[in-house]
């Protein structure tokens, strides 16, 4: 049987690969007319890829799901043995607060240097973020779609899933070429985010949010799910707060992560200041949470020059970033 077979045929009809597929008449019919080389020389002509279930590469936790898919179409430099490394899903809202922006980007960018392979799924808000974290680090990152393999969804998203194939990374579909998303497409498309990782990170999620579907996929398969703690008036929290009452353990930093799934990083020592330069100043200002650059100058007493220059000097040095005029950590 012809994992690649059934994955067309599955995508020709419109529908989920399902193994009762394999003894109907229609596929019996599609299988005997089906030309196993001419599809992957089709594959490879548009610089794509096929791993199908029964092959070496395919990645073992994926494999041991539910309902794990025929195979895995395949976009970008990295080799499939990237989908077996160590890894970690990053998820949350498309319609994220710069708070969560701010996390995500920071979880994608730690976890990355620390080796860890982020997965998340291209959306827009949380998934972006913690992609473009991932890369701004110089690690690997997986983005599963829920479309075919030669699409970009959300089409804003073109920019962030080529920059992804090309710097040793990963963008993967169950879906072969010219399969238009649907909303169906995404809550599956979930099952292979979980599948993919040992642990799922939720950054913000409403109460029904396609986050928490990702999260309770990865529970009912035995892996770890994650939680950020957020504010309890807002509505992007309650969903993680909700996360953390029923048992998920709480993401205070990404060394939490990193415990979750034995992974050790080595900590590089912070760049030292003078004692009394407004950078470190600056630096001391922001421990007790994100605020502007006008409030950093009543509270330190620098001059706005003196405080812009130090904030530029933090955000070179990696130690600092700012999002509409809010500096953080």
């Amino acid at each position: 049987m012809s994992e690649l077979a059934l994955a067309l045929y599955a995508a020709s009809r419109d529908a989920h690969a399902v193994e009762s597929d394999l003894h109907s008449h229609g596929f019996a019919g599609f299988e005997a007319a089906f030309d196993h080389g001419a599809a992957r020389r089709e594959l490879s002509h548009h610089g794509l890829r096929f791993v199908a279930r029964s092959e070496r590469g395919f990645p073992p936790r994926l494999g041991a799901i539910h309902d794990p898919p025929p195979g895995l179409f395949l976009r970008g430099k990295a080799d499939e043995a990237l989908l077996s490394e160590p890894s970690v899903a990053v998820v949350g809202a498309r319609t994220c607060t710069d708070y969560g922006a701010h996390v995500a980007r920071f979880l994608g960018r730690e976890l990355a240097a620390a080796g860890v392979v982020v997965v998340s799924g291209l959306a827009r808000g949380i998934d972006g973020w913690a992609h473009r974290g991932a890369l701004e680090a110089g690690g690997r990152t997986v983005a599963v779609l829920g479309c075919g393999i030669d699409r970009d969804y959300p089409r804003a998203h073109a920019g962030l899933a080529a920059e992804i194939s090309l710097h040793g990374g990963l963008v993967v579909s169950e879906y072969p070429p010219g399969v238009a998303p649907a909303p169906w497409r995404f809550p599956a498309r979930n099952r292979i985010v979980a599948g993919l990782a040992l642990a799922t990170v939720v950054v913000e999620a409403r109460e029904r949010s396609g986050a928490l579907i990702t999260a309770d996929l990865a529970l009912e398969e035995g892996r770890d799910v994650l939680a950020v703690p957020g504010e309890i008036t807002s509505a992007l929290s309650h969903g993680t707060n909700a996360l953390l009452r029923l048992g998920a353990a709480p993401v205070t930093n990404a060394d939490d992560v990193l415990q979750a799934v034995g992974v050790e990083r080595p900590h590089p020592e912070e760049p030292a200041f003078e004692p009394g330069s407004p950078a470190a100043a600056v630096l001391a200002a922001l421990a007790s949470g994100a605020t502007t650059a006008d409030q950093i100058a009543a509270s330190t007493g620098l001059a706005s020059a003196a405080v812009s220059a130090a904030l530029s000097e933090l955000e070179l040095e990696g130690l600092v970033e700012g999002r509409a005029g809010v500096y953080r950590r």
